[in-house]
Parts: structure tokens; C-alpha cells; sequence
């Protein structure tokens, strides 16, 4: 009786820590993170590059957390976030360097909610600070999905530009992906208690910045075309 009343603490603490459901939609984006797993997070980081109303920092502190409740692998998860980044850098070099300048600066401005804008400062930042701006421009929203348009345009070197793209998108990543893994202790009773109220919460500031994009992207092109 003794080893069996040892035993079952130890079972109840693994139930525990093995992965609590939560209330909401934050419940609801783990359980689909958990689900789609690791190669889902390179996927939204990959989809990142084309739609920049919702940035990567949305879902790489969640595959942190995931990665501490012991429901995904950390370094997977890193790993498949870096590589994501690097095929839409990729996609975007490649446009760069086949259609050129002034076509691949139309096709920006048709996409929707981008802009030429987009395309006129991440020209302009590469052309300050050159190979550089690949490595800083992947911890800046936006302009980590148009800063690799100029490196293709200007034909920087292919194993020079991933190598800047890897290291940047590597470390901004191991950031984010870190930061969720580190305050787990601290996120996770908060969970447990409040998550259907933090849910609540979360969709409001999410549907408030979409709405301020979109709308300040309309407005914009709507000055613009009657200028």
C-alpha cells in the first residue's frame, strides 16, 4: 500500500503536466499547434512572408510552451520555424531576381494588404546597410517579408543571403520559441485558472490590430488613388 500510495502522486503530477486542456481560444490555438505539431509552425512562419497582418511572435512563444508542457520538441520546433523563414525569403530573392525592380514593385502593390510602400523601405534599408539589413531585417515585422526583394533585384550572392537569412531568422526565432519555454512555470497555473477569460481578451486585441491594419491600408490607397 505504502509504494502504491507513492505511485499514484507521481501519476497524477504526469496527468498534470503532460498537457491540461484550456478553456477558449487560447485552448483552442494549443491544442491546434499541438496537433499540426512542429512542422505547423514552420508552415505559419512560412505563410508569415505573404500575410503580414498576423507576425510570427503570435505563434512561436505558443511552441515554447508547448515545448515546456512536453507536448512538442524545442529544437524541432525551432528548427522547422528557421526553415520556414528561409523558403519565403527565398520565394520573395527569387521574384526579386527574375522579374526585377519595377515589375516585382507592381506585383507588391496588387498583393493584397501590401503595399509599394512595403517594397520603397525595405528597398531603402538594404540600400543603407546592405548584406546587413537581411540579417537585422528578420527581427522587423514587414520588413522581414519584402527586405529579401532588393537582395534578389541587386543579385546578392545565394549562399551570402541564406546564410544572413538563416542566422537572423535562427536567433529571433530561438528568441520567441525561448521565451514561451522559459516563463512556462509562470504561464501555465495562469492558464489553468484564467484562460477562458485571457481567451476572451486575446481575441479582442487580435481582431482590434487586423481591423487597424486593414483599414489603414484601405484609407492609404484610397489617399493615394484620389492624389
Amino acid at each position: 500500500m505504502t509504494a502504491l500510495a507513492g505511485v499514484v502522486p507521481v501519476v497524477r503530477v504526469a496527468q498534470v503536466a503532460g498537457g491540461g486542456e484550456y478553456e477558449g481560444f487560447i485552448g483552442w490555438v494549443l491544442s491546434l499547434m499541438e496537433t499540426i505539431g512542429e512542422v505547423g509552425v514552420g508552415l505559419a512562419v512560412l505563410l508569415e512572408t505573404f500575410i503580414p497582418p498576423i507576425p510570427s511572435e503570435a505563434v512561436l512563444p505558443g511552441a515554447g510552451f508547448l515545448a515546456y508542457d512536453g507536448r512538442m520538441n524545442f529544437w524541432w520546433a525551432w528548427a522547422l520555424a528557421t526553415l520556414g523563414a528561409l523558403v519565403g525569403a527565398w520565394a520573395w530573392y527569387g521574384i526579386g531576381a527574375l522579374i526585377g525592380r519595377d515589375r516585382t514593385r507592381r506585383l507588391v502593390g496588387k498583393v493584397p494588404l501590401m503595399d509599394t510602400d512595403d517594397f520603397d523601405k525595405a528597398e531603402a534599408f538594404f540600400a543603407r546597410w546592405g548584406g546587413a539589413a537581411v540579417f537585422f531585417g528578420r527581427c522587423v515585422p514587414l520588413v522581414r517579408s519584402f527586405i529579401s526583394i532588393p537582395a534578389g533585384i541587386e543579385r546578392m550572392g545565394f549562399m551570402r543571403f541564406t546564410a544572413y537569412t538563416v542566422a537572423g531568422s535562427g536567433i529571433w526565432n530561438g528568441i520567441w520559441i525561448g521565451l514561451g519555454y522559459a516563463f512556462g512555470p509562470a504561464i501555465r497555473p495562469v492558464l489553468e485558472q484564467w484562460s477562458g477569460v485571457l481567451s476572451d481578451a486575446v481575441i479582442v486585441v487580435i481582431v482590434a490590430l487586423v481591423l487597424w491594419f486593414v483599414v489603414a491600408r484601405i484609407l492609404r490607397r484610397r489617399r493615394r488613388r484620389a492624389a
